[in-house]
């Protein structure tokens, strides 16, 4: 479970301030994908840093599985499985590579490592690249690596940042099948999208951020209801130019 309780931060600059999160508060469950929505330049990508521990939050605590991320870092990240904003793969290597390589950096012998990596192939359907260098990737298959070599160490929480951003209809379908799956097992999912379908589809629950702060939370069809729409597109567009929300 990942807990986020009034999650400050603020961006200085010569000339100014900038409050990117404002008192973001809310509870990710296990056995659950809880979706982040959000306009660009919500907050959503800078709470999530602060999640995984890239940042730290001026005032506010985030707890994953009851650890204190500001307090205990290492151990946080040993429960968590990040696809961050930015993918990065190291070009110079295979997938398989990638994917031992950070199971290395967890700690994890060989046989453990090719045991997890072949599980991971086949929910992600990388056969067909597994062994070919990184350079040349289309966005699918790094996006794929990315994700396997994030969950080599087996995460109980996951955290995605706009997973499917520039993939194709086929690929985008298969890693929805792969966050179920993941709910399936128990895990605690959250990631973040800019493509309602997908988050009304996948979501057990959604958090709306908008000008650095939860606006509103609650299932796709708690939203809908709350602000009279049929169709969650709308229900996001007053809820984000409301002052009023609902937090469930």
């Amino acid at each position: 479970m990942i807990a986020l309780r009034n999650l400050h931060k603020t961006f200085k600059t010569k000339k100014s301030e900038v409050k990117a999160v404002n008192g973001v508060d809310f509870t990710a469950a296990d056995g659950q994908i809880t979706g982040l929505l959000g306009p660009n330049g919500a907050g959503k990508t800078t709470t999530l840093r602060m999640l995984y521990t890239l940042m730290q939050p001026d005032v506010g605590q985030v707890l994953v599985d009851g650890v204190d991320v500001a307090s205990n870092p290492q151990a946080a990240r040993r429960a968590l499985g990040v696809l961050p904003d930015a993918r990065g793969v190291y070009k110079r290597l295979t997938a398989r590579e990638n994917i031992a390589y950070f199971g290395q950096l967890h700690g994890l012998d060989s046989d453990t490592i090719n045991a997890r990596t072949e599980r991971l192939v086949q929910a992600l359907n990388m056969a067909d690249f597994i062994d070919r260098r990184a350079e040349g990737f289309s966005q699918g298959q790094r996006t794929k690596t990315a994700i396997a070599r994030a969950l080599v160490h087996d995460p109980r929480n996951v955290v995605l940042d706009e997973p499917t951003n520039g993939l194709d209809v086929m690929t985008t379908r298969g890693l929805r099948e792969f966050l179920k799956d993941l709910r399936g097992e128990g895990r605690c999912v959250v990631f973040s999208s800019h493509i309602m379908q997908e988050v009304a589809a996948l979501c057990d629950r959604i958090v709306i951020i908008a000008k650095g702060t939860v606006v509103a939370a609650g299932t796709a069809d708690e939203l809908r209801a709350h602000y009279g729409e049929q169709n969650l597109e709308d229900a996001f567009v007053k809820a984000i130019g409301s002052e009023e929300g609902l937090v469930a």
